[in-house]
């Protein structure tokens, strides 16, 4: 099987552009750490974390410390470009301390040249901005911004992640971007959002409304109305809401004179029916709803390619709460068949075997105490739990 991998990656090597590839294994040689303005910044080292299947392979870019802003650029191997070819970003990342408290971002920038490395951060103008940004358990999707001219453009719709993607093992985030003006966003080398570019960004669209056009002050747009042959029954307002208890007598004990006149309790009527609404029928002066004409956009250029760019470098610039989060396996390349290769061959060996060893190493390092509350296997735990049927029926009620 290896060498079928290899095999692979050798053919998708010799037709794939790599523009960036980095695995770690040199430590952070290609990497230049910048310092924001006037922010406290954290530092970055090259770890394999807590927990791995294998600590030399498994090596990453760490963020290292609590409530801090991290800066750190490389410059490309060579000059990316996504004119007329397709693109693609993929990269590793591992938030090993995952909790439903926890926030950061986790994603990466691909830059113009020009960008300064020592002070990169928040202002400075990017291509593409591309990860996981996670927030608890409510706020959690994938970013996917594009530059247009010099606005960073969000998408319309979310990526969002499901519950079981968000947790503290290592997970895999692709971006193909074609020159059709499509793309695709894959999460574990799985699909998670596919389509145009123009319908699920702001980029300008061929046409739109014309502002010039307005709903004509007879345009009639109620679906429903009252049906006029409808007509409320004789009487119906003459009916209380409430009626004296029919059912309700007065006491033995009770003392015209002492007590006043009794009265029965009030209790709903159950004639009453409540405010009378006519019936609705259909329209028949309904005439849809009403849309602006549509014109052609005087902002869109015809033939031109979305987020085409020409890139030099890549980057981080994150705001961390918890410490933790891995970066690895980052690739910039223009074949998406090469990406998934080098994903199944650095990112899959290591997602298989993650979870056994983080069960293994959760045994071997919690604490006795939480041991002592929480170390009682499931079968320990039915068997001082098994009470006779009738307390089962109970609990279920």
């Amino acid at each position: 099987m290896k060498k079928a991998v290899i095999g692979l990656l050798s053919l998708y090597g010799a037709a794939a552009e790599v523009y960036f590839e980095e695995d770690f294994s040199n430590g952070m040689d290609k990497w230049t750490v910048g310092a924001m303005q006037g922010k406290e910044m954290g530092k970055w080292d090259i770890t394999s974390g807590k927990w791995t299947p294998d600590a030399e392979a498994t090596k990453g870019l760490t963020v290292t410390e609590d409530m801090r802003f991290y800066s750190i650029t490389a410059p490309l191997d060579k000059p990316a470009t996504s004119k007329g070819k397709d693109l693609v970003i993929q990269l590793s990342v591992k938030i090993e301390n995952h909790q439903y408290a926890f926030c950061g971002g986790g994603y990466i920038k691909l830059l113009p040249a020009g960008t300064k490395p020592e002070t990169f951060g928040g202002n400075d103008e990017y291509h593409i901005m591309f990860g996981p940004d996670l927030c608890g358990y409510d706020v959690s999707h994938i970013h996917l911004i594009f530059n247009n001219k010099g606005e960073n453009l969000l998408k319309t719709d979310k990526i969002a992640l499901e519950y079981s993607d968000k947790n503290e093992y290592t997970h895999l985030y692709t971006m193909h971007l074609k020159p059709d003006g499509t793309y695709e966003v894959f999460f574990d080398l799985e699909s998670k959002a596919k389509g145009k570019l123009v319908d699920d960004w702001g980029f300008p669209k061929p046409m739109i409304d014309d502002p010039t056009d307005s709903k004509p002050a007879d345009w009639v747009d109620e679906t429903m109305i009252d049906d006029p042959e409808d007509k409320k029954p004789e009487g119906y307002d003459d009916i209380p809401a409430q009626i004296p208890d029919p059912d309700a007598t007065k006491p033995d004990d009770w003392d015209d004179e002492d007590d006043g006149e009794w009265e029965a309790p009030m209790v709903d009527n159950p004639d009453f029916q409540g405010e009378w609404h006519a019936k609705k029928i259909e329209n028949p002066a309904y005439k849809g709803e009403w849309a602006p004409k549509q014109m052609a956009n005087p902002n869109y250029e015809e033939g031109v390619q979305l987020a085409a760019y020409d890139s030099a470098m890549l980057g981080f610039e994150l705001w961390i709460v918890n410490n933790g989060t891995i970066f690895d396996n980052i690739l910039v390349t223009d074949d998406i068949e090469y990406a998934k290769a080098q994903g199944e061959k650095l990112w899959r060996p290591v997602a298989k075997a993650e979870k056994e060893v983080k069960e293994k190493w959760d045994k071997e390092n919690k604490p006795a105490e939480e041991d002592m509350g929480s170390g009682m296997d499931d079968e320990d735990f039915d068997e001082e739990e098994e009470e006779p049927e009738e307390e089962e029926e109970k609990d279920e009620l």
